[in-house]
């Protein structure tokens, strides 16, 4: 391939002026607590209590991201209905609106006296459950966005040739449909997982911050640096950092092992 040299150079240098300098000197800051200080704010009750919110719930709201987004995909994809447009267009507003205006509409609606939560039998926003809800709605995106064009692109011969024989419409769904969708799925999960833990905005106006309840690891970091405590708050983004690569590895391993499994190499 021409210049192939270098637009591998030029690659790397802008992904390590980026990414990699950034990361790693984060990285470098809290090595430099030394080991008995970062086991210290890493066993803190607060720290993992709020580490725990923020990656228990962002896999709870991936999970049923991954779910509901293959859904809209699927309608989206392969049906006409009036007003197809505009629920396509308003799947991208995550991705428009600012995270702060998203958190404060949420929990204006999802309030005790607000437009749906006065409704509800218990209550949504300054709880988890409100968490949950922004977490949702920023990541749902995620998953349609990336299902939608190898939806576009899957050859309906297959389900053809499946119904053709003997299979009916949930065995076809499952045997065959699913899993050409699966790595797919796996990518707009983990994108989706991603955004989540590391969401800030739109969760920090619905959630309370109540600590060891709904304090989500962002708002401990926020505070360490209000603190001036850089050293803790390197600490906690590191941890944040080493679960998160730690998760998203697995999830890349489990996504190739599928693509290989399929034939779909690359």
């Amino acid at each position: 391939m021409p210049g192939f040299g270098l637009t591998f150079g030029f690659t790397w240098l802008w992904l390590t002026l980026i990414i990699l300098l950034p990361l790693g000197g984060v990285i470098l800051w809290a090595g430099s607590l030394g080991l008995e200080r970062l086991a210290q704010i890493a066993s803190d009750p607060r720290t993992l209590s709020a580490l725990r919110v923020s990656f228990g719930l962002s896999l709870l709201a991936a999970v049923l991201n991954a779910v509901f987004g293959l859904i809209l995909a699927w309608i989206l994809t392969r049906y006409d209905f009036p007003g197809r447009r505009l629920v396509d267009a308003a799947v991208d507003l995550p991705f428009a609106l600012p995270t702060a205006v998203a958190g404060i509409a949420l929990a204006a609606i999802y309030a005790p006296n607000g437009w749906i939560g006065q409704w509800l039998p218990f209550k949504v926003a300054y709880t988890p459950l409100g968490i949950f809800v922004a977490l949702v709605f920023i990541g749902l995106p995620f998953v349609v966005r990336t299902l939608q064009p190898v939806l576009t692109d899957l050859d309906r011969e297959l389900e053809e040739a499946s119904a053709t024989l003997g299979a009916d419409r949930p065995v076809t769904l499952l045997r065959v449909v699913l899993p050409t969708l699966f790595p797919a799925l796996l990518t707009g999960f983990a994108l989706a997982f991603a955004r989540a833990v590391g969401e800030y905005g739109s969760v920090i106006f619905i959630a309370g911050n109540v600590p060891y309840v709904s304090e989500i690891a962002p708002l401990i970091i926020i505070m360490k640096l209000e603190e001036f405590d850089y050293g803790a708050a390197t600490a906690v983004a590191t941890i944040m950092l080493l679960i998160s690569f730690a998760l998203l590895l697995l999830i890349n391993l489990l996504e190739a092992w599928t693509r290989r499994r399929l034939g779909h190499v690359r």
